[in-house]
């Protein structure tokens, strides 16, 4: 399989003579499926494909991405190889992978090219739009083409995405309109027994949390809750400060401001019936907090640069969300679940304690939980048809 004119100009861009050798772990024995997530926004579905094929097939997984990832049990991280003949060879023969895996639509012709020579079934997942890596994204003759020809197939997220691979080249029978895949669970643990307690404790008042709060966001928050009480007198506002070092001058502020009743969860104090602020300072429990809030509202959004979490935990636990305009590094995922008017967005400390008041009424919250909860766990059925297809392609592999 000779390259093409396409490749081989694309490839002069990045000639290079061959360097020390990189540094890598070995590869691990047995089957081996290499993933790629090119954006922030492609990580969780590629991460919740890499856990079943480690837990259901037994398959080592390796993992590129451009950004820094935290690590995950089982999956190999790496950054993934610069895109010229002699890295892609290289990277290659030392994984020596049963399957690749490219996700959204980003195409790295000489990895593509190298994979194929050596008989490597290439599928691409997630797919939105065909192009090349950012600083190489140039016209090549027929480059475009010839790579999504490397492909043995091409499952795009909808007919629009479906659409633009095969204008640019990809053969009719190997693209198909699968869906976008399900997200790396957010469904965050905690202990059975004390969510269990802490609900009968809290009964029916009406309760919501302020997570990871930073301290810009303190007094807006301060203003929503004294403004909701004179609706709602038993409301209990939790809150988890961005910083835990912040939970005890956090509530000393609630107590000596406010003269609100403050228990503190440091001190192993209950969210009694007279407590009105209760103050968390373990981040190993926000799935506590969110399972036992209908409301969350996610610190870092109204003036901050983006929340600390992801929206897509309290959606996973059923706890309605509201937010900033400021989106931060969850951008895509709030555009997913603001397109399903799964949130509700405010713009200044006035619309927060507004949107509170309005969402204290159940039904309300309700509504826009049960719509971000089918957000959250979209895509499953399209994650295992892929798992299928995976599995088929590595079996048939050479």
């Amino acid at each position: 399989m000779s390259a093409s004119l396409g490749l081989r100009l694309y490839n002069l861009g990045q000639r290079r003579e061959a360097g020390p050798a990189t540094s890598r772990p070995d590869r691990p024995a047995g089957g081996l499926a290499w993933l790629h997530a090119p954006t922030q926004d492609q990580v969780s579905p590629i991460l919740a494909l890499a856990r079943r094929l480690i837990e259901e097939d037994g398959v080592a997984v390796l993992m590129t991405c451009p950004l820094d990832l935290p690590p995950r049990e089982g999956v190999i991280h790496q950054q993934p190889p610069v895109d010229a003949p002699v890295e892609a060879r290289a990277f290659l023969d030392h994984w020596r992978p049963d399957i690749v895996v490219f996700a959204e639509g980003e195409l790295h012709p000489a990895v593509v090219h190298e994979a194929a020579q050596r008989q490597i079934p290439l599928l691409l997942v997630n797919g939105r739009n065909p192009h090349f890596p950012r600083d190489r994204n140039a016209w090549y003759p027929g480059l475009m083409r010839s790579a999504l020809s490397r492909f043995s197939r091409i499952c795009a997220v909808d007919e629009a995405s479906a659409r633009a691979f095969r204008k640019a080249g990809a053969a009719l029978s190997t693209v198909a309109v699968t869906g976008r895949m399900e997200d790396e669970s957010a469904a965050l643990p905690c202990l059975e027994a004390e969510r269990a307690a802490l609900a009968r404790l809290l009964a029916a008042r009406p309760v919501w949390f302020a997570a990871g709060l930073p301290a810009s966001e303190v007094a807006a928050v301060i203003a929503a809750q004294r403004a909701s009480l004179q609706q709602a007198h038993r409301l209990l506002l939790i809150v988890m400060p961005a910083d835990p070092a912040d939970a005890e001058p956090l509530a000393k502020r609630f107590e000596d401001e406010e003269g609100w009743v403050v228990a503190r969860r440091m001190r192993e104090e209950e969210p009694d019936a007279a407590v009105e602020v209760f103050v968390a300072d373990n981040p190993a429990e926000y799935g506590l907090w969110y399972r036992l809030s209908p409301l969350t509202f996610l610190g870092g959004s109204l003036s901050g640069t983006g929340p600390i979490r992801n929206p897509m935990e309290p959606a996973a636990l059923g706890s309605a969300i509201l937010h900033g305009t400021r989106t931060g590094q969850f951008g895509p995922i709030f555009g997913r679940l603001g397109a399903a008017r799964a949130t509700r967005a405010v713009a200044s400390a006035n619309d927060l304690a507004d949107s509170l008041g309005d969402l204290l009424a159940p039904d309300r919250a309700a509504r826009l939980a049960q719509a971000a909860w089918a957000v959250a766990s979209d895509g499953a059925e399209v994650t295992e048809r892929l798992l299928v297809q995976i599995r088929a392609m590595m079996d048939a592999a050479p």
